[in-house]
């Protein structure tokens, strides 16, 4: 049946986003920051594998694996000479977001100088593909939704057992208690950024791999994750992960239904559903204000 096709699409494109939506709330669910800087870290790390990889001749895991430390690093950069700063001296954080903003504008115009506007291709083979009974998926398709997968797993089981997962979980319940508790929060903040890169640079890498990129597709890929936290609720690390799930299956029914042109708009009738309706999300629990 065609719909299990699209279903299988939907939880492959679905993995995707909540791999990025997940190293999104990192980043809010701990510091609040709204880390728009986030977006390009998203096609950063492409174009650092296509450097690696096509131009240099890196081995393609070597490639891979130093084009995610390269994106890590930059993510720590933003962390300690931009948001640290600005926090040292108390700046509310809509400075720090219009400094977020200004991070992704100038990086989006480095690239864009020193590759070009056009689309990029990593991978110029034909993918081959695998058949499941009436599903049919690419190679590229079955490492996406395995890899996001299992590194989404793996996260929260060490989120669970570790004891950087309680710190975390104390740091977003509370970071000036935390400092009380004698809880090293900067060490704790730049490993979530290393993280949330991580995660990013590993979405950003397979989907360009798979279909290609330009300096512009971080933003688009952003929203989708903002959606997705809103959507599973926020303060929760699991529900973004619900989120982006909920949103490639969306997505992907809605291409069925009517065609691509209208996933982006689907995906925002389903925020505006929320914000209206449930707007602490389907995980979250309504807080009282004081």
């Amino acid at each position: 049946m065609i719909i299990l096709q699209f279903i299988a699409n939907g939880l492959v494109m679905g993995s995707i986003y909540a791999l990025v939506a997940l190293g999104f709330a990192l980043v809010y669910n701990t510091t609040r920051i709204f880390h728009i800087a986030y977006a390009v870290l998203y096609m950063f790390s492409p174009y650092m594998f296509l450097s690696f990889y096509n131009q240099l001749g890196y081995p393609f895991y070597v490639a891979f694996i130093v084009s995610m430390l390269v994106t890590m690093l930059l993510s720590l950069a933003i962390e300690q000479f931009i948001y640290q700063p600005l926090n040292r001296i108390n700046s509310s954080l809509n400075v720090i977001m219009i400094s977020s903003i200004g991070v992704m504008i100038v990086i989006i115009n480095a690239i864009a100088l020193f590759y070009g506007n056009e689309t990029k291709i990593i991978n110029n083979s034909i993918s081959q593909t695998v058949s499941l009974n009436a599903i049919i998926l690419t190679d590229i398709q079955l490492w996406q939704f395995c890899i996001s997968v299992a590194i989404i797993g793996s996260f929260f089981l060490f989120l669970k057992f570790s004891k950087f997962g309680i710190r975390t979980r104390a740091i977003r319940d509370n970071a000036t208690l935390s400092r009380v508790f004698e809880i090293n929060v900067k060490k704790i903040r730049l490993i979530l950024f290393a993280l949330s890169a991580f995660f990013v640079a590993v979405a950003g890498n397979l989907v360009a791999y798979d279909v290609g990129m330009d300096p512009y597709v971080g933003m688009p890929i952003l929203l989708t994750a903002v959606v997705a936290l809103i959507v599973g609720g926020i303060g929760n690390f699991t529900a973004p992960v619900l989120g982006g799930f909920i949103i490639g299956m969306l997505q992907s029914i809605t291409v069925l239904i009517f065609s691509s042109r209208w996933q982006d708009a689907v995906t925002f009738i389903l925020l505006i559903v929320f914000l209206m309706f449930r707007p602490q999300g389907i995980l979250g629990e309504k807080q009282r204000a004081v």
